[in-house]
């Protein structure tokens, strides 16, 4: 079972982490961990280098709990959501975990740009974190 875990770093994602431990350990799955970018010129250098770091401690955190993981920075120049939609697609994903936000009543139910176009395209289940 291959679980892709949408990820944008250590604070923000540690639930997803910590559910993504739990299915792949119940079903000896793989984790990826994925953080997706659009890119750009020198300013985007210091969000690239955070989000390399970011991944590493992510990949730490598996491989202290000896279950299979693998990071992928994506800089692509595709939105976050339909980004993660097409690498899963790509690895033969069986489940995306990605995390939700909710700002106000209207964001609760459109999610946000990224969790909702990967919920609206996938073709795998879809969990989606609070």
């Amino acid at each position: 079972m291959k679980i892709l875990v949408g990820y944008k770093g250590v604070n923000v994602g540690k639930d997803l982490l910590e559910i993504a431990l739990t299915h792949a350990k119940a079903f000896k799955g793989e984790v990826l961990i994925v953080t997706s970018m659009v890119g750009g010129g020198k300013a985007e250098q210091q969000k690239v280098q955070n989000a390399e770091e970011n991944l590493e401690k992510a990949q730490k955190y598996f491989d202290e709990q000896d279950v299979s993981c693998k990071t992928h920075l994506l800089i692509r120049g595709l939105d976050a959501g339909e980004d993660i939609v097409h690498f899963a697609l790509e690895k033969g994903v069986d489940e995306i975990i990605i995390g939700v936000k909710s700002r106000s009543k209207v964001g609760k139910l459109i999610f946000g740009s990224t969790a909702q176009a990967v919920i609206l395209q996938s073709e795998c289940p879809v969990l989606s974190v609070k």
